[in-house]
């Protein structure tokens, strides 16, 4: 297992340290979570031909244009203002320049749950020439998976690899899951193929057994979403070694 105490050492900032004119993803709000202290949390997902920093499937929320971020290459995300600022969708490979390992940098990787890799494996080609604190972690264990088992062949098996939950997978907010992959989230049955290095747990489902196993039996540290107000991270502190916040200063 892999070494990831630095990863609980200061509060994570959720999309970077957004507000106020700065929008989440942005290297703006990177930037001001580097400033403040934090260690930052962003969303990566694919492009036609690369990787951005984005976290919705669609572009209407965060844009002026609409549409799958999928259907784009870079170049023209690139392009994209977000709105409300004067910063443009950022790739993944301008993102990590910016952030330059200047503090720990948690990167979720975005998922259809259609058993394409592409995502982990440009991730993993970028963040091979990274040199700073980070790790990887995704909803979708098929990622962490293949990254455990192929991380060594890509060049970032010295990267800690983490699994994203949460107490319920139901057919509402996942209906892309099969009752299999369903199954399989719910009660953690994929640990022997992702045995992570950490384990990030929606809050409003503390406590719980997975959370509380992964500290207490197996010595994973366990951070927790989204922490939106100082009474709740008191309460998500009693179960966890670190917080993803946002909207209020920890």
């Amino acid at each position: 297992m892999r070494d990831v105490s630095w990863l609980t050492a200061a509060p994570i900032a959720h999309r970077g340290l957004h507000g106020g004119g700065l929008v989440e993803n942005s290297i703006g709000a990177a930037r001001a979570a580097i400033d403040a202290g934090y260690a930052i949390e962003c969303d990566v997902q694919a492009t036609k031909d690369g990787l951005v920093v984005f976290h919705d499937d669609t572009l209407e929320r965060l844009t002026t244009h609409a549409g799958r971020a999928f259907d784009h290459d870079t170049k023209s995300l690139e392009a994209m203002a977000l709105r409300g600022a004067s910063e443009t969708i950022p790739s993944f490979d301008a993102f990590l320049a910016a952030i330059a390992g200047r503090t720990p940098l948690v990167v979720e990787l975005k998922s259809d749950f259609n058993g394409d890799l592409s995502v982990a494996e440009r991730a993993a080609e970028c963040l091979a020439r990274y040199n700073g604190p980070v790790v990887i972690e995704s909803f979708d264990p098929e990622l962490i998976a293949f990254l455990r088992t192929q991380g060594g062949a890509l060049g970032v098996d010295h990267i800690p690899l983490g699994v994203v939950g949460e107490a319920n997978y139901d057919e509402t907010d996942w209906p892309m899951l099969t009752p299999a992959r369903r199954a399989e989230m719910t009660h953690f049955l994929h640990y022997p193929r992702t045995r992570p290095d950490f384990l990030s747990w929606n809050a409003t489902d503390l406590p719980h057994a997975i959370p509380f196993l992964a500290r207490e039996a197996l010595g994973i540290p366990v951070t927790v979403w989204t922490i939106r107000s100082a009474a709740q991270a008191t309460v998500a502190r009693q179960w966890s070694d670190q917080i993803v916040f946002e909207n209020f200063i920890p």
